[in-house]
């Protein structure tokens, strides 16, 4: 049986945004709610429009257009917008941004200075010769000039393709190579616990375009004939009209890994964030003055969401540029007066271990938000007691969703490491093996829904995610790859993936991008990579089963190998638990390996 964790009180109840929206509609039954939300999508997605107050340069005539089938489904059809001007409606004095640098001050930014600021990037790119349609990429950590260049590009009507700074070179040059950017925004280098780590020269060993560097110390950087400092890069002119476009244009693409090696890239439109912003104004009560704060970064999903769901809910954003595992973010987050805090899980199990967050002040703090990757229930019930028993939002979704599929309320008792509901304005169904029904299986999403993605820039659309799929009463269905279990209360809790991708630290990674990797190492034959979570449950941890040749190193120092060539080659954040020898993988008579096998065959399960 699981214990209830917090009950929301009257007060909470009444001023939440869910509750509001109940009560113009008559509903006293947030289920019932839901449902509607489900089934009316017109009726609840065109008043959550007028509640974000999306501004439109023409309004919309068709709100949701199906007549092409719901996987191509059109939304907001007819209507002109650049969607960076919904992320400006609050006072001008009001505080857009909180930031702060290592070892510095906290510094406030207005709306007004931040667009003004982002207005001289916006004339730096049209001086630059950009047009509206082409591609910049962003390769930074989540700074102020981060979120400027990132909405700047956008407000140009250009498309803004984002790059998470941990990756490896050969990451870097993948992704560039699938979206051929004018241009790429990095930094000299990125500051992390007293330690300088280069990162223009990463960007530069991945063959990058024209690079504008944002340097600490632009007196003593030398850069590639043809790159620019930003700061020569930026206009003085703090005037910029907006480019209207269609709905359905392009304004960012990011990257999910899948079932291949090559990661998807992934194109959100002007329509993706509206449905970034709903999450935030419902399933976390982001109002008016809040401060959300979530380290993440551009070349996450998280990041975008960050943006949207803060400012068009007129809520400022708070960025802390150190790690978030030591007693500096802890500080932050209470001198910031930060009201919805947003974490990984693996940063709560640091921080649970460390004791280091408990001297802190977070009173201000509304509710917390966690996502990335499988919750702990003892470490997510100790973050709540970090602010005096403050709920958990567990959040799930994708980059292609552009939010969550499945989330929780602050209208609902909160249970640690569970989902309360489905995402409003949105339904799934659980298929078991066979196709049917089920309690727990594979989720499938049931089109339209906004915010959905309809193209890929690296892979037919449709094959990813339609083909081949069951129905459910006559409803195409959509893949999506996350298996799920209904408890007997109606929640539901994460059983991790269906397919062969996985989530590490919070990063979704294609397992045969690891095992393209291992597979290069001497003494290996093949292998198979799969995370697992621990038995407690919690983040998951990466295990690699190998088929191992003659060799002379040790166990220690094949696992040392196979973690350089991890860390080197793909990600520093990965890190491989153990590396297991085998006589065989297991496969199925098609020849695609067992992973469930796998899993079964590890001490302790």
């Amino acid at each position: 049986m699981m214990n209830t964790s917090w009950y929301p009180e009257d007060d909470v109840l009444e001023n939440s945004n869910i509750y509001k929206m109940m009560l113009k509609n008559n509903f006293e039954s947030y289920i019932d709610f839901w449902k509607w939300s489900a089934s009316e999508k017109e009726a609840f997605w065109g008043q959550t429009i007028e509640n974000l107050q999306i501004h439109f340069h023409k309004k919309y005539k068709v709100l949701l257009d199906v007549s092409k089938g719901v996987e191509q489904a059109s939304w907001l059809k007819g209507a002109k917008l650049n969607i960076v001007d919904s992320c400006f409606q609050n006072s001008d004095k009001s505080i857009a941004l909180i930031y702060q640098e290592e070892g510095g001050d906290l510094i406030e930014m207005s709306q007004s200075s931040l667009l003004a600021y982002l207005n001289r990037i916006a004339n730096g790119l049209r001086d630059a010769g950009l047009k509206p349609g082409d591609r910049i990429a962003i390769d930074m950590s989540m700074t102020m000039e981060a979120v400027a260049i990132y909405l700047a590009g956008i407000k140009a009507g250009l498309t803004v393709v984002t790059i998470a700074d941990s990756f490896s070179s050969n990451e870097i040059a993948t992704r560039i190579k699938i979206t051929d950017p004018k241009l790429i925004f990095t930094q000299d280098v990125l500051k992390r616990a007293g330690k300088s780590l280069p990162l223009y020269q990463k960007v530069l060993k991945a063959d990058a375009p024209k690079t504008i560097v944002i340097a600490n110390d632009p007196d003593n950087i030398s850069l590639r004939p043809g790159d620019q400092i930003f700061s020569d890069f930026i206009s003085g002119n703090e005037q910029f009209e907006s480019c209207i476009q269609h709905p359905e244009d392009s304004i960012t693409i990011l990257f999910s890994s899948g079932t291949t090696g090559a990661p998807k890239a992934i194109p959100w439109t002007h329509i993706t964030p509206i449905k970034s912003a709903s999450d935030g104004y419902y399933h976390h009560n982001i109002q008016s003055g809040d401060v959300v704060c979530w380290p993440t970064n551009l070349g996450w999903m998280m990041g975008p969401w960050l943006i949207f769901a803060s400012l068009i809910n007129k809520a400022t954003i708070a960025l802390n540029y150190g790690a978030p595992m030591g007693a500096s973010f802890g500080s932050f987050v209470q001198d910031a007066k930060v009201s919805m805090l947003g974490v990984v899980p693996s940063i709560v199990r640091q921080w649970k271990n460390t004791g280091t967050m408990e001297q802190f002040d977070w009173s201000a703090i509304k509710c917390f938000s966690s996502t990335g990757e499988a919750s702990n229930p003892e470490e997510m019930t100790y973050l709540m007691q970090l602010a005096n028993n403050k709920p958990v939002i567990e959040y799930c979704g994708g980059t292609e969703i552009g939010g969550g599929y499945v989330t929780s309320t602050v209208v609902q008792p909160n249970i640690a490491s569970t989902f309360s509901t489905q995402a409003l304005g949105g339904e799934f169904i659980l298929l078991d093996e066979n196709n049917q029904p089920s309690k727990q299986g594979e989720m499938f999403l049931i089109p339209p829904i906004l915010g959905l993605s309809n193209s890929l820039i690296n892979r037919d659309h449709y094959e990813v995610y339609y083909k081949g799929n069951p129905t459910y009463k006559g409803k195409v269905l959509r893949r999506h790859g996350d298996e799920l279990v209904q408890l007997e209360n109606g929640y539901y809790k994460a059983q991790g993936r269906a397919d062969d991708a996985m989530n590490l630290g919070g990063i979704k990674v294609s397992s045969i991008q690891i095992e393209e990797l291992i597979n290069q190492l001497e003494f290996v034959k093949e292998s198979a990579a799969i995370a697992v979570s621990p038995a407690d449950g919690g983040p998951g941890q990466l295990f690699i089963f190998a088929v191992l040749l003659p060799s002379n190193l040790n166990n220690e120092q094949q696992l040392k190998e196979a973690r350089s060539i991890i860390k080197e080659n793909l990600n520093p954040l990965f890190k491989v638990e153990k590396l297991l020898g085998v006589d065989m993988l297991p496969r199925t008579a098609s020849g695609k390996v067992m992973r469930r096998k796998l899993r079964d065959m590890l001490p302790g399960r």
